[in-house]
């Protein structure tokens, strides 16, 4: 038998225990092996004391004091156990859409400060009946201290806020406002109901089934939801968001009805069915019944399944008026490029002219968190967008006990703390582009700070003089600063991750970072460890014309490479019509003038720059669409292996890699009308081959044989999976993202990991 008590502590959960040294023993053992689903073992470090003679076990309250960011979970899906609670109709608990239990259930989201305990969340508004009081007692119940516990006694509830409902609520419903947050106007405007979860539920199934557009509040934030079978509705939803091509995700009930629409691998279904539910990025099958606009020109759709009882209710209502087929657009409640809305008021006047009706509840979200977005490579995760499910999960850095803030780059932002030894990156931010993202960013630093206690002594950032987040950390006064390189923070965070000390070949591809030279860098192989770099090679640099509409517009770098390698344009159909003739006379002026140039080294461009020549895009909707687009088309292709075009490689320093040769061929290909899947397929094996030869080089040359592979074009699979499988053929021991981004969101990341290091080596 054991005694001693139980607690959790600023630095984890801290276990006193008296008994025999066998049992002892025996215990420890059982620690990671018997734990909870949800619980994460970072280490064990267990000390003897003089027995106190304790003559029970019993749980103490939690110790407030310092830190306890370890004990701060992600939010986690609904657990199996719950839904069976949900669709047992003799259950308490039955289609209560806010059912949870210790292995499930809304926790950063939901938590105002640690430890994490009902009074510091945002459940503590809502008093525990006695049945729900009695679980949470009861250390034999499954929901035993579940501080989000609930049931349709006491628990939060769906509100319908349906404006085209009749005016006057029917005999099994009740005007309710007093304690919604909903906003006055949309009181008068609209019919705000009280009455079951199944009968809201089964309205916006209604709704749905009309086309209609419904934002309804989930587990982090708001969502819009159409039905993605129906174009007419599909495209509406476009329309109002502001989103003209960017693909939407879809929900589905469950595997069965995602393998009817998309090719789906054991890996990607244990993805699919995890506890962190994220959006899993799937290949789609030809002629499945799914609007065009879903995802135009491109055969992958971003794929999850209910994260939520009341999205398991949702699509059981659905099952019973539709079958068992439904899918449904479940997009960020937001407009284009803003962040989620979370608040019941904020999301009827945000929304108003993109939904026709509202499911708010009324249990405050505190922390606005996005759903997550993954992407299976080589049977292997990468995370594309970390948030739900996965923040905010430190990452072991072990470079020292300071508390630093790194405030990530424009793109896809994300920002990290650290303290003693660890590195907490936030969720996905998004672009910090306008007022609301950086108030987003500015909240959840506010946020994370209060949460975990830091109180940062230097502050990390991108050398980009016009990145919000480097004006941001520029103007906090009383801080080291510690500007970062872009490229090397992308080969630090690849590092922090996989605890590499060292150097190693680090391979940075990507579409845009301010180089130490003043120019853009982008296509960079570097010899690097937390403390500096070496620029040891680049993609031969080309002229970008006109900054960010070079960007917008990949025709304007595709003739930037034709003039770079034929010194002139050939005035022919097929490269005149890329643009209007007077804008092709100007982009060919400024480059051949140098006037309004910068030069870029960039793989990002590259990359945009085949798409335009071979005729796939020659402008974009969002970044990285041509990209997309040109992997997909190299997908068609029935070689895996197609021979590489020609390059060659410099004796400079830094190395160039030299595309003129595979431009020359390129455009012979193009002019002999070779397919586009071909000549894509032909380009990819060629970036994959200049990657193995340049590290070839690099270990030649410095002894290096550990590559880390970063930056946002390795989050095209077929590149990625290419050079891991080359490499690797070729004895490389080789490292490529799984806890964070390999695009901007693993910035932040790879900035603390550096700033951290270059304090402890300053003292």
């Amino acid at each position: 038998m054991l005694v001693g008590f139980v607690l959790n502590s600023p630095r984890g959960v801290f276990i006193e225990v008296e008994g025999s040294p066998t049992t002892i023993e025996a215990f420890i053992a059982a620690l990671p092996a018997e734990a909870p689903p949800l619980v994460r073992i970072d280490e064990i470090i267990r000390s003897e004391i003089p027995s106190l003679g304790d003559a029970a076990f019993t749980i103490h309250e939690s110790d407030a004091a310092g830190s306890a960011f370890a004990l701060v979970p992600p939010d986690i899906c609904v657990c199996e156990a719950c839904l069976a609670d949900t669709r047992d109709p003799a259950n308490r608990r039955h289609d209560y859409p806010f059912t949870n239990c210790t292995d499930c259930g809304p926790r950063y989201s939901i938590i105002l400060d640690v430890p994490y305990d009902r009074p510091m969340t945002t459940m503590a508004e809502f008093a525990m009946c006695d049945d729900c009081r009695r679980e949470y007692q009861n250390p034999e119940n499954r929901r035993f201290h579940a501080q989000p516990n609930a049931c349709p006694v006491c628990g939060p509830r769906l509100i319908l806020v349906d404006p085209g409902a009749d005016s006057a609520p029917t005999s099994e419903t009740t005007t309710e406002t007093s304690d919604l947050s909903i906003s006055s106007a949309s009181s008068v405007l609209s019919v705000v109901e009280k009455r079951s979860s199944r009968a809201i539920l089964s309205r916006v199934a209604d709704l749905l089934r009309e086309g209609r557009i419904v934002a309804w509040k989930g587990l982090g934030g708001y969502q819009l939801a159409c039905d993605a079978r129906r174009p007419t509705a599909v495209e509406e939803l476009r329309r109002r968001k502001h989103r003209s091509e960017k693909p939407f995700a879809i929900m589905v009930a469950d595997t069965e009805v995602a393998e009817s629409l998309c090719f789906v691998s054991p890996e990607e279904h244990a993805f699919l069915v995890s506890r962190e539910r994220p959006i899993v990025l799937l290949r789609r099958r030809p002629g499945v019944d799914l609007a065009e606009s879903v995802s135009p020109g491109n055969p992958a759709t971003g794929v999850m399944l209910p994260c939520t009882p009341m999205h398991d209710l949702l699509f059981r209502i659905l099952r019973e008026r539709w079958g068992s087929g439904a899918a449904l657009i479940m997009t960020s409640g937001n407009v284009s490029e803003e962040p989620i809305v979370i608040d019941n008021a904020e999301a009827e006047q945000r929304l108003a002219g993109i939904a026709d009706a509202f499911a708010h509840h009324n249990r405050r979200i505190h922390t606005r968190v996005d759903d997550s977005v993954v992407r299976v490579v080589s049977g292997q995760l990468m995370p594309l967008r970390r948030a739900r499910g996965y923040a905010p999960q430190p990452v072991r850095l072990g470079r020292g006990e300071a508390e630093v803030l790194a405030c990530g780059a424009q793109q896809k932002n994300t920002l990290c703390l650290t303290r003693a030894g660890y590195a907490i990156p936030s969720q996905h931010l998004g672009d910090l582009e306008n007022f609301e993202t950086l108030r987003f960013f500015e909240e959840t630093l506010e946020r994370m700070s209060h949460l975990f206690h830091v109180k940062p002594a230097a502050v990390a950032y991108d050398l980009h003089p016009g990145y919000l987040s480097s004006q941001f950390a520029l103007r906090m006064d009383g801080l080291r600063r510690i500007g970062v390189q872009h490229h090397h923070a992308h080969i630090a965070s690849c590092m922090a991750e996989h605890r590499l000390d060292g150097r190693v070949i680090g391979v940075a591809w990507d579409g845009t970072g301010f180089g130490t030279d003043g120019t853009i860098w982008g296509g960079e192989f570097l010899a690097a460890d937390y403390l500096g770099f070496d620029r040891y090679a680049r993609l031969r640099p080309v002229l970008l014309a006109g900054g960010d509409s070079g960007v917008r517009e990949p025709w304007r770098v595709a003739r930037s490479y034709l003039l770079d390698t034929f010194g002139t344009i050939p005035d022919t159909p097929r490269w005149s019509a890329m643009a209007t003739p007077e804008r092709l006379r100007v982009i060919d002026t400024m480059l051949t003038r140098r006037v309004n140039t910068i030069p870029t080294s960039s793989a990002g461009r590259l990359f945009d720059a085949v798409a335009s020549l071979i005729g796939l895009r020659h402008s974009v909707s969002f970044e990285g669409q041509a990209a997309m687009m040109l992997e997909a088309v190299a997908d068609a292709h029935p070689d895996p292996a197609p021979d590489p075009y020609d390059f060659t490689l410099t004796s400079a320093s830094p190395v160039d890699v030299d595309f003129r040769p595979m431009i020359r061929q390129m455009v012979a290909d193009i002019e002999a009308n070779q397919s586009q899947p071909g000549i894509a397929a032909r380009f990819h094996r060629t970036m994959i081959a200049v990657i193995v030869e340049v590290c070839r080089r690099m270990r030649s040359d410095l002894q290096l044989h550990r590559v880390c592979l970063s930056g946002g074009c390795f989050q095209n699979a077929r590149l990625l999976a290419g050079c891991l499988q080359s490499l690797r053929q070729d004895g490389f021991e080789v490292f490529s993202h799984r806890e964070v981004p390999a695009n901007d969101g693993g910035i932040s990341l790879g900035q603390a990991a550096i700033a951290c290091e270059q304090l402890r080596h300053s003292g």
